[in-house]
């Protein structure tokens, strides 16, 4: 039988602050569905989204359609 794991608090986690700064027009359906995914709509929309690898990943898609921020959350 498996031993609970006991509730460790975590140290602070990272958010990302992502802005859409250039448009989608002229961009691959793609780059769109990444930024959609994201939850931008518009120009200069932001989201705050967790600082994991899967964000990351997206974020690297469209690297030159967006701003990055990092934000400590405490």
């Amino acid at each position: 039988m498996r031993k609970k794991k006991e509730l460790i608090s975590s140290p602070p986690t990272k958010k990302l602050r992502i802005k859409l700064v250039r448009s989608v027009i002229g961009h691959p359906q793609t780059q769109r569905a990444t930024v959609r995914g994201l939850g931008l709509r518009r120009l200069n929309s932001e989201v705050i989204k967790p600082d994991c690898p899967e964000v990351r990943g997206m974020m690297a898609k469209i690297a030159h359609l967006i701003r990055v921020e990092t934000m400590e959350e405490g």
